[in-house]
């Protein structure tokens, strides 16, 4: 029986928004004005989500709270815009406290509209009331409480700005829930800053001058380019300085697909996994005997720079990055502060006033020195790249993978080996080509949700994300989420069993490993199924390529658990120390 106009409402009626116009109105037209288009949430605030669904922003509904977090990130990472995560007070707020930490440490801008209970009720033990302010703090840029109406837009203004402005980062606007009910105040804003980065700055011109003087007269130059390279979408910037001034150029595992690894001149990613097996293994010696290095967007941290031991103790550095902070933070270096496109454009105008004779000259030497490196790797490797072994190695995944990638391919990694399969054993196919990795903070579990925020972000490009049963034991759930919303990713993982990091880490450091590195067996592939997800188990390393090609080929995600061999490992250096 149809209800009536005035009957009293139940938790089953629907009867159509009862307050328009209110500040959560104001927030989402805010939202529009800066560009954003969908938001990663679960329903609350609610006022907030439902104004955003009236208003045409879509909400991408995640199933486990921290998740959200991740989607956002991977979001902004992939789009060029701040991803938006919104979440309740309390327990949600607090899961958001990894996924901040990421992008803090990530540089990547994340704004975070998260319920705060009733401005009457505050310190008055509210339901899941917190101390949200003190919370946010560490793992956020900036955390303001909005207090009245009339200072929304001004607020959702300064938040945009302090995400994308100077080095992007993440923050968190807390809404009081009965501030949202409340009426709209039109401020007249009209200001769009949903890109980064915003306000971009190029380096003194005096340093940028001094960095080409000392980079045309090195005699064993070498770059080393990190995230920073594709937050400021330098990519094409730093393959003309690469072309133009003959410099070999690495990357760190945030950096990889700044430039493309097929150039002669690119020498892959160097850091903490060169040895046996590793792609830069033979490439050792080009860093450390480098007497000029230039740092780009590169924090030169432990695991970028092999605990600090890699990179030459007595070379002069150079060091771009948009961080005053992070500029000589680790190695002593000629300053360059400012955005890394900007500022490689202008280093490579400088550099073609210098005499670049001597480097064009050396130009062969290196080509050849890197293209025998490589040579070695891929003869060394060999084996294991193209092992007929079951249970099957992780390299011959990776090599199977390599083939159905292209340059518009975005590839995205859970934390741990799983970072490192793909960062050492896949090629980037073009400058600006996307490996996406939690290097952040590194949390397992991190990759599934990654992926599906770079699917939104991009959904004409394919996307294909590496995880291993530890991880993905912490976002079942979310393949749910992946069939519900429609976003298809391939999703493979590696099945040893083991918690692989933590048990030959263990076994390396400690000379045995605790009880909690060994798994029950489970069917993943029938999980995806269950959730309406394509499943398909692969214990023969001759099925990969079919799996790979009937999985690109569907609508819908698929989830390919391949059998892999427990005791495969990838080419960390302090496993095999004793190894040259």
């Amino acid at each position: 029986m149809a209800n009536s106009s005035n009957a009293a409402p139940t938790p089953l009626t629907v009867t159509g928004l009862k307050t328009p116009n209110t500040v959560a109105h104001a927030v989402i037209r805010a939202l529009k004005r800066h560009g954003v288009t969908c938001t990663f949430g679960q329903s609350l605030p609610t006022m907030i989500q439902l104004s955003a669904e009236h208003g045409g922003i879509k909400q991408i509904a995640y199933r486990t709270e921290n998740a959200g977090g991740y989607m956002a990130d991977a979001y902004a990472r992939v789009s060029g815009k701040p991803g938006v995560v919104t979440a309740q007070n309390g327990p949600a707020a607090a899961l958001l406290v990894a996924p901040l930490g990421e992008a803090l440490k990530a540089s990547i801008p994340v704004i975070a509209l998260v319920q705060d209970v009733s401005r009457l009720h505050h310190d008055k033990n509210a339901f899941q009331d917190l101390d949200h302010i003190g919370m946010f703090s560490p793992v956020a840029k900036w955390v303001r409480r909005v207090g009245d109406a009339s200072r929304v837009d001004d607020y959702v203004d300064q938040a945009f700005a302090m995400a994308c402005s100077g080095r992007p980062g993440p923050v968190v606007l807390l809404l009081p829930s009965d501030l949202l009910l409340e009426p709209a105040v039109e401020t007249g804003r009209r200001a769009s800053l949903g890109h980064f980065p915003l306000d971009p700055v190029v380096a003194s011109p005096e340093s940028v001058l001094r960095a080409a003087d000392l980079l045309s007269k090195a005699k064993r130059p070498l770059v080393i380019a990190g995230g920073g390279v594709h937050l400021s979408h330098a990519h094409l910037a730093l393959t003309r300085l690469m072309d133009e001034a003959h410099l070999p150029v690495a990357t760190t595992v945030m950096g990889k697909g700044g430039v493309d690894e097929q150039h002669p001149l690119a020498v892959g990613v160097v850091g903490y996994f060169m040895g046996p097996n590793g792609a830069t293994r033979y490439q050792r010696d080009l860093v450390a005997q480098a007497d000029v290095v230039l740092l780009v967007g590169n924090r030169t941290n432990q695991n970028g720079t092999d605990s600090w031991q890699l990179y030459p103790k007595d070379a002069t550095f150079i060091h771009l990055d948009i961080d005053g902070t992070e500029v000589g933070r680790n190695y002593e270096a000629l300053r360059l502060v400012g955005d890394a496109r900007l500022t490689l454009n202008a280093l490579a105008d400088a550099l073609v006033q210098c005499d670049l004779k001597p480097r064009a000259a050396a130009r062969a030497a290196v080509v050849g020195s890197i293209a025998k490196a490589k040579e070695n790797y891929l003869k060394e490797s060999e084996p294991v790249r193209v092992s007929a072994q079951s249970p099957i190695r992780p390299e011959r995944v990776m090599h199977e993978l390599q083939k159905r990638l292209t340059a518009q391919s975005i590839v995205v990694a859970d934390a741990s080996y799983s970072s490192i399969w793909i960062a050492n054993c896949l090629t980037s196919l073009a400058s600006g080509m996307r490996f996406i990795t939690p290097r952040g903070l590194a949390g397992l579990g991190w990759g599934f949700p990654m992926a599906l925020g770079a699917k939104v972000a991009r959904p004409d490009s394919e996307v294909f994300c590496l995880v291993g049963d530890g991880g993905f034991g912490h976002v079942w759930s979310e393949l749910e989420t992946a069939r519900r919303m429609g976003i298809k990713v391939t999703l493979l993982l590696l099945n040893n069993g083991i918690l692989g990091y933590q048990k030959h880490a263990e076994n390396v450091k400690f000379g045995e490993h605790t009880s909690a590195v060994d798994f029950y067996p489970v069917d993943h592939a029938a999980i995806a199924r269950s959730c309406g997800c394509l499943g398909v188990r692969v214990s023969d390393p001759a099925q990969l390529a079919q799996a790979l090609e009937d999985a690109t080929k569907s609508e819908l995600t698929t989830l390919i658990e391949i059998m892999t061999d427990e005791n495969a490992f990838p080419p960390i250096t302090f496993y095999t120390a004793n190894v040259k």
